[in-house]
């Protein structure tokens, strides 16, 4: 989604929202919280504060007048019949015959729902320097994991990572050969992007950033000379994140042609740009899927930028055996989540132990005549 049309889409919901949920949105703005996050965040409390309206847990007629009350003496059963009706309601906006969202919707609209009164019952201040209300109902509320081990986790998306020479295989095939699979007509539209499109590849390949993150880096947040991003992590945090040398290449010769080629200025400071109506503008994390998607496809198998991402961390374990490492170069604020890297790399392991026994020869008719003795 462009910039300008995700921020429409969030001025239409802060249109319907009551007064403290605007003031979270605007307090979460300042950590920064991305504009991505913040609108996914007003999508689930429309979804929720239209059901407190609409059951008649808040006896009103729209959802600008639910007051704090009710959510200060909102209950646990409450909370349990709202994420029924998601686990039982049509699915909406799909052809799909089947009822209910996925755990994975319900765990995103149970975390959505655990910022907001988190910042209603601790961080916000009224005239006295107090929280709003103190009762949280939503620390008695559990969510429920997928149930998935991380060697099935391992297993799933191996298939779907650009390990060993694939990676600069893949990078090869973007700037060499996918060209050739295209029409004319198709061919130069690829060719106004290709630099661009390849150096944000190779930016998360080498670095390991997330797809927000990478969006949001400006001009004089990424060195040449020391190979170092700046990102804003999760939470608001800046880090200073290196990346492998061979996106060093890449990002220059993107930056060969983003001035004359996207009618750049000094005022547009984002470092991927895109050209609409001849007004250049910061490139939406959309767009980054769809051409990530679309080069993937054509190369291997079709992948997120967070399939590159893991390409990036399970490669990293690879060389260096440090989980440490690892969720450093992530931003995770444990090892724990990179436990599912040592799940790809012992699978990695166990085909080179496989591929030992290329090294032994078959047995000499002599020693065959020793065993049958």
């Amino acid at each position: 989604m462009k910039r300008e049309q995700l921020i429409q889409n969030i001025e239409k919901l802060k249109h319907i929202m009551p007064s403290y949920v605007l003031e979270y949105y605007q307090s979460k703005l300042t950590i920064p919280y991305s504009l991505n996050t913040l609108y996914e965040y007003l999508k689930e409390y429309e979804r929720f504060f239209s059901w407190l309206v609409d059951s008649g847990v808040a006896d009103v007629d729209k959802i600008t007048d639910v007051s704090l009350s009710v959510l200060e003496n909102l209950t646990k059963r409450d909370l349990e019949s709202f994420i029924l009706y998601l686990r039982e309601r049509p699915r909406l906006n799909t052809r799909s015959t089947r009822y209910g969202v996925s755990q994975t919707t319900i765990n995103r609209t149970l975390s959505a729902l655990s910022s907001l009164y988190k910042y209603l019952t601790e961080e916000v201040e009224n005239e006295d320097g107090e929280p709003y209300f103190y009762r949280n109902v939503m620390k008695k509320v559990q969510t429920k994991k997928k149930s998935e081990t991380l060697a099935s986790r391992a297993e799933n998306i191996k298939g779907k990572l650009f390990l060993g020479d694939e990676t600069q295989g893949f990078l090869d095939y973007i700037d060499n050969e996918y060209e050739k699979t295209l029409s004319n007509r198709a061919r130069s539209s690829f060719f106004k992007n290709k630099e661009r499109d390849l150096a944000i590849i190779a930016l998360i390949l080498a670095s390991g950033i997330r797809l927000s993150e990478a969006v949001n880096v400006d001009l004089r947040d990424l060195n040449l000379i020391t190979m170092v991003v700046e990102v804003t992590r999760k939470g608001g945090k800046r880090d200073a994140v290196p990346y492998a040398p061979f996106a060093k290449t890449y990002f220059e010769r993107y930056l060969e042609v983003r001035s004359q080629r996207y009618k750049t200025t000094a005022k547009d400071t984002a470092f991927f740009v895109t050209l609409y109506r001849d007004v250049p503008s910061r490139i939406d994390p959309s767009s980054v899927e769809k051409l990530v998607a679309k080069y993937s496809q054509a190369f291997k198998v079709r992948v997120t930028p967070h399939k590159l991402r893991h390409t990036l961390a399970t490669r990293l374990y690879a060389q260096t055996n440090s989980q440490v490492l690892v969720s450093n170069q992530l931003g995770h604020a444990s090892t724990q989540v990179t436990d599912l890297y040592t799940h790809i790399i012992n699978e990695e392991q166990k085909n080179a132990l496989d591929n030992l026994c290329l090294l032994y020869t078959s047995p000499s008719p002599r020693d065959m005549r020793r065993y049958r003795m």
